[in-house]
């Protein structure tokens, strides 16, 4: 049988998203796919099988990754460059560059580019505006700052997970925030700044799960201009925040290079800019916060164990809303109000059976699932009316109310019988709304594919 290896490997590498060049010994290109010649505004026509410098003049020896990792013999990893491609296009690439051996011999060097114009546009953006109102003095952001006063609950833990908060505000050692997404690890971690004596500083939040981790470390540290291909002189978020505090979300997304950069942070208070050789002193309070268990991160491998204990000096735990469900009427009602206000509607009620839904509910995107439910529903419901179930999307009902509307069945049957009655509802209900796709039907079951599966055979629920 052919061996069709080669065949099979150009295909993949033809039609991948990233950009892939590869040269030979001699320095001809020998491979240049289809996002490349995307990337640079080439055809390859007028690449494949030329010198490279001939085809890119304005690149030498040292400038060029490629001929880099080609003479040298040296692995390029995440590498960011910004340049002008063909089309006089400003492009913002991160390149991964190693060299090609067979049998010990060098012959030749491989370039993956991945795109990120976008990405590094939007961070430049948000650089910019964030450098804009630290020379404000920050007051543009007055009016949207949390505090202690704006959060609503009445759980037990969670006041005392509020009460420890309030208690940190008034040190200055690191703190980590454990919660799952939705559950206001932000707002916690402002009310924690405007409560301590560094509330007239800066407040500045940064996710790390939305940016790659070149471009982050930037963003964080700053850039020294010609640090790397296209970098500007520009402070990081850390001396923006210089006084005051940073707040650094989901540093379990952070990759192990960046994050022993942050502990050398904490340790030495110092940073230094991309690119630079001095270090720049600093006095920042940091905030961090994981969507994961510490610990079960720390054996993932997610967060590094020294910076955990470093950072970990005074640990937050935020309680999910499915742990807080005496708090959900009392949240349902403060959103009812707030939409009311912005949407100038005059909603005086939630029907009980809503309530009861709520209650029952798992809630897995948190406070945050709660009020975006709730904000959908108020606008569509009529002035003077109460919230009722008719007025929540259909996604919501199959989620939400099947088991509340269920649970109104009377034992007509055995108890297994109406169990497995209800159970077969709701799974038709949620496929129903799901268009019958069985991936995003067992997630909003959540239960596994092959469970939805075995159910949908044992209830012989036809599902096309």
């Amino acid at each position: 049988m052919k061996d069709y290896t080669k065949e099979i490997l150009e295909a993949i590498l033809e039609y991948i998203d990233e950009g892939v060049h590869v040269i030979d010994d001699q320095r001809r290109t020998i491979f240049y796919n289809r996002a490349m010649t995307e990337l640079e505004g080439t055809k390859k026509v007028d690449i494949l099988g030329k010198d490279f410098l001939e085809v890119f003049p304005t690149l030498d020896q040292s400038s060029s990754t490629l001929l880099r990792a080609l003479n040298k013999e040296e692995k390029i990893i995440d590498h960011p460059q910004t340049y002008l491609n063909n089309h006089k296009k400003e492009i913002t690439t991160i390149n991964t560059t190693v060299p090609i051996f067979s049998n010990e011999k060098r012959i030749g060097a491989v370039e993956i580019s991945k795109n990120i114009t976008k990405i590094k546009h939007l961070s430049d953006q948000i650089m910019s505006l964030q450098m804009e109102l630290s020379k404000r003095g920050n007051k543009d952001l007055e009016q949207n700052k949390f505090t202690f006063a704006s959060i609503i609950g009445n759980n037990e833990r969670f006041i005392q997970a509020i009460n420890y908060a309030k208690k940190a505000s008034k040190f200055l050692s690191s703190v980590l925030i454990y919660g799952e997404t939705g559950t206001g690890k932000e707002l916690v971690a402002q009310s924690i700044h405007y409560r301590s004596n560094r509330s007239e500083k800066p407040f500045l939040a940064q996710n790390c799960a939305a940016i790659p981790e070149s471009l982050l470390e930037g963003i964080l540290f700053g850039t020294v201009k010609g640090g790397f291909t296209g970098a500007i002189n520009r402070p990081g978020l850390f001396e923006q925040a210089n006084g005051g505090t940073i707040f650094l979300d989901e540093i379990n997304s952070m990759g192990m290079q960046l994050q022993s950069k942050l502990l050398r942070v904490l340790q030495e208070g110092t940073i230094r800019r991309v690119g630079g050789l001095k270090d720049v002193p600093i006095d920042v309070r940091i905030i961090g916060s994981t969507n994961e268990e510490p610990y079960e991160a720390i054996e993932k491998g997610k967060i590094r164990k020294d910076l955990f204990y470093r950072i970990n000096v005074i640990p937050i735990y935020l309680p999910p809303l499915r742990e807080r469900s005496d708090d959900i009427e009392i949240l349902a009602k403060y959103f009812v109000n707030k939409y009311n206000q912005k949407l100038n509607k005059r909603v005086e009620n939630i029907d009980s059976f809503v309530l009861t839904a709520f209650k029952n509910y798992k809630w897995p995107g948190n406070v945050r699932e709660l009020e975006n439910i709730i904000e959908g529903a108020m606008n569509i419901i009529e002035n003077g009316s109460i919230l009722k179930k008719e007025h929540f999307s259909p996604q919501a009902n199959a989620k939400i109310f099947a088991f509340a509307y269920e649970n109104e069945i009377e034992l007509k049957k055995s108890l297994p019988d109406t169990l497995e009655e209800i159970e077969k509802n709701i799974i038709t209900k949620v496929l129903k709304s799901c268009n019958n796709n069985i991936s995003r039907a067992a997630l909003e079951l959540g239960i596994k594919r092959q469970t939805l599966q075995h159910k949908l055979r044992k209830y012989k629920i036809i599902t096309k």
